[in-house]
């Protein structure tokens, strides 16, 4: 998995503390930034953070690449409706030699190690095999109603890799680009960097969270699994190690805050 903040909102924290400013001071637009050094857009932050009023970090917003992650995570990630995607399509690029995910623990037992890595040569070859049979079949039609061989010979593997990817599994590896507001992020946080979530999404979770607080350490001062600043909100469920995880959150944080 290889996880990169491609860009985020310019001085995320001083957008959100002069949000905040207008809804709390008779600030107008022109106005806003006047005096709000870096020390103030922090306890403006902090103030918000205390308070619960969420809505003004909206107005930040975190853009990443992801790579190395497997179709499975993807329809978990999506649940996360306020955010936006752009995923390499299967559909119109054909999987040669895919790449794919291997659960650690698969990959901690031989036997299991083994038996997936020939499950997945064996997808490859349906896939490759699925693809040929379809795209004689387009490209014949196609030659037969006059298309250039060129055009045809593209047209018709497109279309036949749009069936044959139905055999593809969910471990097959993808790359995306996600956007998501500060406030989604937070949500994000909450519940994907718990230990009970699955350990892929946990994975890339804890990934985006160290580049945010690194970008923006008092906007995501309370970022984090619940159980960080508060108690575990899991009930039975609860994985029992709120201690370990609140030290482990307390490492990742940067020294600079």
């Amino acid at each position: 998995m290889k996880v990169t903040l491609i860009t985020h909102t310019p001085i995320p924290e001083k957008i959100v503390a002069s949000s905040a400013k207008l809804c709390y001071s008779a600030a107008t637009i022109d106005t806003l930034m006047d005096g709000l050094t870096e020390e103030k857009s922090s306890a403006f932050v902090d103030m918000l953070s205390e308070i619960g009023h969420e809505s003004p970090i909206e107005h930040a917003s975190f853009t990443f690449g992801v790579e190395g992650v497997s179709r499975s995570l993807l329809a978990q990630l999506t649940r996360h409706r306020m955010a936006s995607y752009s995923v390499q399509s299967q559909r119109y690029v054909r999987e040669k030699m895919f790449d794919y995910v291997l659960p650690p623990e698969i990959e901690a037992i031989p036997e299991a190690a083994a038996e997936y890595r020939k499950a997945m040569e064996e997808d490859q070859a349906h896939y490759d095999r699925l693809t040929a049979i379809l795209k004689d079949k387009h490209l014949k039609e196609m030659l037969d109603a006059g298309m250039d061989e060129k055009e045809a010979n593209r047209a018709a593997e497109k279309k036949a890799i749009e069936d044959a990817r139905f055999v593809l599994p969910n471990a097959c590896a993808t790359k995306l680009i996600m956007t998501m507001n500060a406030r989604s992020l937070m949500n994000f946080f909450h519940h994907r960097c718990c230990n009970r979530a699955q350990w892929e999404i946990r994975e890339l979770a804890e990934e985006m969270y160290k580049l945010c607080i690194e970008a923006a350490p008092h906007l995501f001062s309370k970022a984090g699994p619940k159980c960080v600043h508060g108690a575990c909100p899991e009930g039975k469920m609860t994985c029992g190690k709120a201690k370990e995880v609140r030290e482990h959150y307390a490492s990742l944080r940067p020294n600079k805050e």
